[in-house]
């Protein structure tokens, strides 16, 4: 056995079972051990960056980590934007990143780079794999990404550690429980929700799983204080039978609106709001005036504990879920952002997961989908675009009896579009919807609210995607996708239909 087939039996051990990857040399004995290790699926993206977006897809959905097997530096810094993007959803990630043997490594070869630094920025630990201790590395590793709330943890596997001989057994993570929520802090915020005064609570995190959420929800119903989530949460549970919570705007301008009224905010799992970017003469910190937030828990802590004995506090019990009604009756005409949000609520099976990189031609799609049937909702948590497609891939590969849809931008796609020649290889049951406006349409919103006005003609080249126009039927039939294009919206809702019914995937280009 050697130190390759050794990790790949501490992944077994501790419950790891898919490796989604971009192997190059140094990693060739990780890959050959795939063979040797039953019981671990290994999927190949075509870019580093599908590759980490897939793993936070299926982070977020299995809820343990998947394992990246990445090249080198290079390979890291080509994954790097998807990989911001899960630290700020919180997923468990083990990356495992293939390096020159550690005798190679003075010669400064071509692809040597600082591994480590480049990990850093984006990874709660890191660690230089030793033959004797390989196990117990990626033991460790493994423990710290599935701390609640999930953490990215990378494992550097020099070629030498890969291919020496190992022995032992694998290795077992010892996981911490979270720290419990102190009485008085309980204490502290059911007095402000016995206060009469406008208190707010905003959740995220581990206090948007289902169990949490409907306990924020009965506190809500019992006390009358408002209840959000941030913008972007990483899952959110929504549909039939599950509480209604509204996400904060994303301009900032209007997240202070939202909360105006309030006293104070109660944060459980996030942090007070603060805008995306800033603007001249606009603020950053975005409570309103003479609003206080209170912490009820971090996202580190025990939030399901704390918001148990805030409702036994405050006496709340079981939830009071709003009934809505979905939409009756199929769109028709043009796509535009009502139409379309009708067309995916109409087809919208029980138990899908909804991808959302949609950006600007998709802000109706939640409205038109909260009373449809149970089905989970991932959003671009990080805001670094190209990570839809990518998750989409992750989490039909966590969720495979479940349908994915996943509504990308026409710009998004294009970074990180390799992800449908996986798909394709993997026969997963994903509904890609291109939102195909030929514009970095929020880019046009952004200039605008900077006090710019419409851009000029150099300007505005650098905004439109025309010229030429991008043709995502030719390109999704190229890698292997069934790929439709929908001029209006009856051929929309026919098309995702067709998608729900037939296994494998589909792509469908909805001109708007």
């Amino acid at each position: 056995m050697n130190g390759a087939e050794l990790l790949m039996q501490t992944l077994i051990a501790n419950d790891v079972d898919t490796v989604i990857g971009n192997p190059g040399t140094s990693e060739m004995q990780f890959v050959s051990a795939l063979d040797s290790v039953p019981n671990i699926r290994g999927v190949l993206g075509l870019f580093e960056g599908v590759v980490t977006g897939a793993a936070d897809g299926y982070g977020r959905m299995a809820e343990k980590p998947a394992a990246t097997l990445l090249h080198l530096g290079p390979g890291v810094g080509n994954g790097w934007a998807n990989l911001h993007n899960a630290r700020r959803a919180r997923t468990p990630i083990l990356n495992i990143i293939g390096d020159h043997a550690t005798f190679h490594r003075k010669f400064d070869a071509p692809l040597n780079s600082n591994i480590e630094a480049l990990t850093e920025t984006v990874s709660a630990w890191t660690k230089v794999a030793a033959i004797e201790s390989v196990s117990q590395d990626v033991a460790d590793a493994i423990a710290v990404s599935r701390t609640d709330p999930g953490k990215i943890a990378s494992l550097i596997l020099p070629a030498d550690v890969a291919w020496s001989d190992a022995s032992g057994t694998p290795s077992i993570a010892k996981v911490p429980a979270p720290s419990a929520v102190s009485q008085s802090t309980v204490d502290h915020v059911a007095k402000l929700l016995r206060s009469g005064e406008p208190v707010g609570i905003l959740l995220n995190g581990p206090a948007l799983r289902e169990p949490a959420l409907r306990l924020a929800n009965a506190i809500s119903n019992k006390t009358g204080a408002r209840l959000w989530c941030d913008t972007f949460p990483a899952r959110l549970p929504r549909g039939a039978g599950r509480p209604r919570i509204d996400r904060l705007p994303y301009f900032g301008e209007m997240v202070t609106m939202t909360l105006g009224g309030m006293k104070h905010l109660v944060l459980v799992g996030t942090r007070a709001p603060v805008a995306f970017f800033a603007f001249p003469g606009k603020a950053s910190e975005l409570l309103p005036e003479g609003c206080e937030p209170h912490t009820l828990a971090k996202d580190n802590e025990d939030i399901l504990g704390a918001l148990k004995a805030l409702a036994e506090a405050v006496g709340a019990t079981d939830p009071v879920i709003e009934t809505l009604s979905p939409p009756t009756e199929d769109p028709s005409g043009s796509i535009d952002p009502s139409a379309l949000g009708v067309a995916i609520a109409r087809a919208l099976p029980e138990n899908a997961i909804i991808v959302d990189e949609a950006n600007t031609a998709g802000f109706a799609v939640p409205l038109m989908t909260q009373s449809c049937a149970p089905h989970d909702w991932l959003c671009l948590t990080g805001g670094s675009i190209g990570q839809g497609l990518p998750a989409a891939v992750g989490a039909a590969l966590a969720c495979p009896d479940r349908r994915v849809f996943c509504l990308e931008g026409d710009g998004s796609a294009m970074y990180t579009i390799q992800a449908l020649w996986t798909m394709a290889r993997e026969q997963l049951n994903v509904t890609t919807v291109i939102l195909a406006n030929r514009s970095y349409a929020i880019l046009n919103l952004e200039m605008m609210r900077m006090g710019l006005g419409d851009p000029g003609p150099v300007a505005r080249q650098m905004l439109d995607l025309n010229n030429p126009a991008m043709d995502f039927v030719a390109m999704g039939k190229s890698m292997g996708v069934p790929s439709f294009r929908a001029e209006t919206a009856e051929q929309l809702v026919d098309q995702l239909r067709r998608s729900v019914a037939t296994p494998g995937p589909t792509l469908i280009e909805a001109m708007l």
